[in-house]
């Protein structure tokens, strides 16, 4: 056991201990490949397909470990959180597989879509304004009413060893790579990545890929402490958190490097990925391949795992549908 202050730190048990507990309440994502995208990127690009899972993101796992490894006195007052979507709509999803109550604030701008999702798993929305200061003001006026298990969306050690498992699953699914690609926001899926790879491929390089207009993590990571943006505006609206200190630690310590790309290079990487692969993902699971697109002498000639964290969009709202 390891501990970051006060705050426990996941170990790969953790993650082996996450597996068996969610495995009944998960999918299996395929990994799929494209011809095209490897001949314009000059990488061969592994796409974990996580838009494939339950409640449509790559969340689940770590909601799923953290629902289901409460004990039954710690279940009776159900589960809270706040959330963009994906984390609210897993949590919603879990906490409805074991039948305790589970309550989410939100942003007010956050996607019909996941809104929708949360409610149609049970779950119980409280709206904020798209700043992470109202987010966490109006959640702690709901845990105290609620009393319910506070499920950080990220910076939880029992989400992170969730998390943990897609890579892990990715590992077995490929003959080898190089390196894995993610997103990053608050840091739970790289997290996750961190804590399998250093234990299972430490010689497999973690590339974290971030909006430019939301670029903390990239400038936290340059400046080797956290730096928060309260609230930046990106249509990766996954990725619009800060790190926190727990996922801040497995940055820090295992991550390669952190890119960037712009709203448009976003955009028409999520075009080409509908186009191409012929499946619904979301703004924030294409920054991966845009920096990939974006610097081809890093990826050239690699083997790379590509995280597509989640497939819940606004059909009626898709980004290249603006203006």
């Amino acid at each position: 056991m390891k501990d970051l202050g006060e705050m426990y730190i996941p170990t790969y048990d953790d993650v082996i201990a996450a597996h068996a507990r969610i495995k009944p309440h998960i999918h299996r994502t395929p990994v799929l490949t494209s011809s095209y995208l490897n001949d314009l990127t000059g990488a061969q690009l592994f796409f974990k397909c996580e838009n494939f899972q339950k409640a449509g993101a790559f969340k689940v796992r770590g909601a799923s470990n953290a629902v289901f490894g409460l004990s039954d006195a710690a279940a009776e007052n159900g589960v809270c959180t706040h959330s963009s979507g994906n984390h609210a709509l897993s949590l919603s999803y879990a906490a409805g597989r074991r039948g305790i109550p589970c309550n989410v604030v939100m942003p007010r701008t956050a996607p019909q879509a996941k809104k929708d999702a949360v409610r149609g798993y049970g779950g119980i929305i409280t709206e904020c304004e798209p700043s992470t200061t109202s987010r966490e003001a109006v959640f702690a006026g709901v845990q105290a009413e609620t009393g319910g298990d506070f499920v950080h969306p990220y910076n939880d050690p029992r989400v992170i060893a969730g998390q943990g498992t897609c890579s892990w699953e990715l590992m077995e699914q490929t003959d080898g790579l190089d390196m894995i690609v993610a997103p990053i926001g608050g840091g739970g899926m790289i997290s996750g990545t961190c804590l399998t790879l250093s234990n299972i491929a430490p010689e497999v390089q973690i590339i974290a890929s971030e909006p430019e207009q939301a670029d903390d993590a990239y400038r936290s990571f340059k400046a080797g402490h956290i730096i928060a943006d309260d609230a930046p505006v990106t249509i990766a609206d996954g990725l619009k958190v800060p790190l926190k200190d727990l996922t801040w630690h497995f940055v820090r310590n295992h991550v390669s490097e952190i890119f960037t790309a712009s709203e448009q290079e976003i955009i028409d990487a999520m075009k080409l990925t509908w186009q191409r692969m012929k499946i619904v993902m979301e703004p924030s699971c294409a920054v991966p391949l845009a920096t990939i697109i974006k610097n081809p002498d890093f990826f050239a000639g690699k083997r790379v795992g590509v995280v597509i964290t989640g497939g819940n969009v606004d059909l009626d709202k898709l980004p290249w549908m603006q203006g």
